[in-house]
């Protein structure tokens, strides 16, 4: 049911073997609940999940994701979760636990997560897992690791090492049929090309692969040196690194002896050079050729070198090229290579230099994406998309740093790095994570000494994570980012906390007091010169001046937003000042003009992957298209909509989306599909504790479908509440009709009483408790008349008019003029406005 369900990593070379093993796991993955892949480092553990991930992935339509949790620290369960929800692609909820959304968006999928090297997070992934599978009985969970979960339902089932030809096999084509001869061949004929494996080496091929006890690992790093050896030579030296460990530490277990030993041949014959740089390298998570160039060298290793002894390292089997970003290659060390280079760079006297110079190069990329991510400098769009792409690309190194300043004490670098990724968490919908590092580190004892403008700074971009969150402390952080910025005389943070100041008054219906403050940011941020801040001041503005009911006002400051974010190219501020005029335009029936702005928003946030906005977006063209009879087109951007709120978790994304529908399923001359998912929408809303469905708005529906007669109502109402929001989602994407529990009750809750006592007949002003009074101010409303000019026109004064002007928007569930305005002359029961204002 969502696009792009199925996020694998590419495999770089080709999987060898293990064909039965791949047979016997997809039969248990199909009838266990979690699999889990046991073994040693070196084993094949995360090769064999991903080729039965590849091929189990028909089985399981709604999704098959792979989670690599190498980069976290084992003091960073808690990123676990996060981690898991980015690979799904679920979203935060305002006021939610993100488990609680991730658990309730995989609740009805038939799907597969694989959680890759869990041993040194086994606790925070058992208790995932543990949770998903109670609440999603059609979900697989296949793990990695080097011990058991010890979940429920867990079938553990240990990786054995490769077939090897036992010493009495000697005919050549016999020992070529053994998976780990097989993966020998393939590894050094890519090394060396024209090399194969025949009756002059096959017996001496086999001595390695035995010697190696068949670990795929340690077979690719031998086979990796035919370039320089040949096949005596490596048999050879192998045997002789076997001999040293007779008198070392034989406690380790065998294979992990034989894997040691092994890594530590490949290491004695590197060159210095080689050697130098493969234990630096081992700071990083992954790294382009920059990156390494500017952390990895110095007068030992210059940086001219890096490139060839990079080379070098491949061609050895030590590193792995993955796929290009931003026109760089990436690298990365074997997860089992890293541990064992990273004992190599301390025992160096290296690792506190070099892990300090990846911090320094952390903090000082983050510093400058941010600069021009959010138009702090002068920049192109382009530039802009692409500190998008560098965090995702970064995202690993930067939680190590995180990580290792938060064990070290280092508050102000801490703050400063996650105050720079705090605007790619806002836009993508991820923001307990960030909010997690900012609480750490503004907790630590060092942050009493850290210099007020980073302080400040990070205690506004903590508000501006409690705001996206629907956190009720967005303010409280804010007034003291002020505070402190205020004391810095930083203008940007200053700007910053007073649009968040104002954004929060606005969702607490204090308008005056957002326009004040929104005037505020406006003033720092011209006399400051930051087109961001004054953008974003306007838009703010715009949304003030639309919810008192002046809709020209708040066209003519959407469109000064608009204008300033493109002075400066920031196109994410653009899209939504764009969409704000969307909105405007639909509301005016002006359907033309709304469409173009919403498509132009698209595309940038498309560019962006914002999600959220992406959905809203999609769901604003549907509505014009409803409005304009274009059906087709409108149930084809709602489904979309509908699909990516619905894959995101989003709660009030799919209550907004599942309503559009039902009043398509109502233009579709399907009523009784329509009542059944505005029941749904009922149901979910009232789950999500977020504000019923207006009684004038729902009065339409059941409208609508009065020809079914009142008692059949009364039962698809029931039917439809009883759904799960999966159900509902299915239904209305056409995806699913069938039957509903016989039976069931209407819920009980403020929506469906609503719905129940108005199914026999339309809502007038009276029944929906509208004074005599009240009514008549709502026909000049309706006409377009002001406070001021129903005043006069009642005899009463402009104070008066605005108190019943204040009821009727609370009796009717609505939140502007313009929305009473358009009820009011409605005929249609599904005409524009009945979603205006949600």
């Amino acid at each position: 049911m969502t696009a792009d369900s199925t996020q694998l990593p590419a495999e770089f070379t080709s999987f060898v073997g293990r064909a039965d093993e791949v047979a016997s796991l997809g039969a248990l993955l199909r009838a266990g609940r979690a699999l889990t892949l046991c073994g040693a480092g070196g084993i094949g553990k995360t090769r064999l999940a991903l080729r039965l991930l590849a091929q189990a992935a028909a089985d399981f339509p709604d999704g098959a994701w792979f989670v690599d949790l190498a980069e976290l620290h084992q003091s960073q369960s808690q990123l676990v979760v996060p981690a898991v929800a980015a690979a799904i692609g679920v979203d935060e909820e305002p006021g939610r636990p993100l488990t609680d959304t991730l658990a309730e968006a995989v609740s009805h999928r038939r799907a597969v997560l694989a959680l890759d090297n869990c041993e040194h997070l086994i606790a925070a992934c058992a208790g995932l897992c543990q949770r998903l599978l109670a609440s999603a009985p059609a979900l697989r969970i296949l793990a990695t690791s080097r011990e058991p979960l010890r979940v429920a339902a867990e079938t553990v089932w240990p990786v054995p090492p490769l077939d090897v030809p036992d010493p009495g096999v000697t005919d050549p084509l016999a020992i070529t049929e053994y998976d780990a001869v097989r993966l020998f061949a393939e590894r050094a004929g890519a090394a060396a090309p024209g090399f194969t494996v025949g009756a002059g080496n096959a017996s001496t091929v086999a001595r390695i692969c035995r010697a190696l006890d068949g670990l795929p690992l340690a077979i690719e790093l031998a086979a990796a040196w035919v370039r320089a050896l040949s096949v005596e030579q490596i048999a050879d030296r192998i045997g002789d690194r076997f001999l040293l460990l007779t008198g070392s530490d034989r406690s380790a277990p065998a294979r992990q002896q034989t894997l040691r030993a092994t890594i530590d041949w490949s290491y004695d014959l590197l060159t210095e050079t080689e050697q130098v740089l493969l234990r630096r390298l081992s700071v990083f998570s992954e790294w382009s050729l920059e990156m390494a160039e500017q952390i990895c060298a110095d007068n030992a290793l210059p940086a001219g070198d890096i490139l060839d002894t990079i080379t070098a390292l491949t061609d050895k089997s030590l590193l792995e090229v993955g796929s290009e970003v931003l026109g760089q290659t990436r690298y990365r060390l074997l997860e089992t290579v890293r541990e064992y280079a990273s004992e190599w760079v301390a025992e160096a006297g290296e690792a506190e230099e070099f892990r300090t110079r990846r911090r320094d190069f952390t903090l000082r990329e983050a510093e400058e994406s941010v600069a021009i991510g959010m138009a702090m400098v002068p920049g192109s769009w382009s530039a802009r998309v692409d500190m998008f792409r560098r965090f995702d690309a970064e995202s690993g190194n930067v939680h190590e740093v995180l990580g290792e300043c938060l064990e070290s004490g280092d508050a102000e670098t801490g703050l400063r790095i996650s105050r720079a990724m705090t605007p790619v968490m806002i836009v993508r919908g991820t923001f307990s994570q960030c909010a997690g590092w900012l609480d750490a580190f503004l907790a630590l004892p060092s942050a009493a000494t850290v210099p007020p403008g980073v302080r400040g700074a990070a205690l506004v971009a903590r508000a501006q994570l409690a705001l996206a969150s629907g956190s009720p402390l967005a303010a409280e952080f804010a007034l003291a980012g002020l505070e402190l910025a205020s004391a810095a005389a930083d203008e940007f943070s200053i700007a910053a906390a007073l649009n968040l100041l104002t954004e929060a008054a606005l969702h607490g219906g204090e308008l005056d007091e957002a326009a004040g403050k929104g005037g505020q940011a406006l003033a720092v941020a011209r006399a400051a010169g930051d087109r961001w801040n004054e953008g974003y001041a306007l838009g703010t503005l715009a949304t003030v001046a639309g919810w008192r009911g002046n809709l020209r006002e708040a066209q003519e400051l959407a469109e000064a937003a608009l204008a300033a974010m493109r002075s400066i190219e920031q196109h994410w501020g653009s899209a939504r000042a764009l969409l704000g005029l969307g909105d405007l335009a639909r509301l005016r029936g002006d359907y033309n003009t709304a469409r173009q702005h919403y498509q132009q928003a698209l595309a940038y946030l498309r560019e962006l992957s914002s999600r959220p906005d992406t959905a809203r977006c999609l769901a604003g063209l549907g509505r014009i298209e409803l409005e304009q009879g274009d059906l087709a087109a409108a149930r084809a951007n709602l489904a979309e909509s509908l699909r990516l709120s619905y894959a995101a978790g989003s709660r009030i994304g799919m209550a907004r989306g599942l309503e559009a529908l039902a009043r398509l399923a109502i233009r579709e001359d399907r009523p009784a599909d329509g009542i059944r998912l505005v029941a749904a929408v009922a149901t979910l809303r009232e789950e999500a504790r977020l504000p019923p469905v207006p009684g004038a708005r729902m009065q339409r529906y059941l409208d609508a479908a009065q020809g079914l007669g009142q008692h059949a109502i009364a039962r698809l109402w029931a039917e439809g509440s009883s759904m799960t929001s999966a159900a509902a989602v299915h239904l209305a994407l056409g995806e699913q009709t069938g039957a509903f529990e016989a039976g069931a009750s209407p819920p009980a809750g403020p929506a469906a009483q609503t719905a129940t006592a108005a199914a026999g007949g339309r809502a007038t002003p009276e029944s929906l408790g509208l004074t005599g009074r009240e009514r008549e101010v709502v026909d000049l409303i309706a006409a377009g008349k002001s406070n001021r000019e129903i005043g006069a026109e009642l005899y009463i004064s402009p104070a008066t008019a605005a108190r019943h002007v204040a009821n009727i928007l609370a009796k009717l569930g609505f939140s502007s003029r313009s929305q009473v305005a358009v009820w009011a002359r409605s005929a249609d029961p599904t005409s524009p406005g009945d979603t205006a204002g949600d």
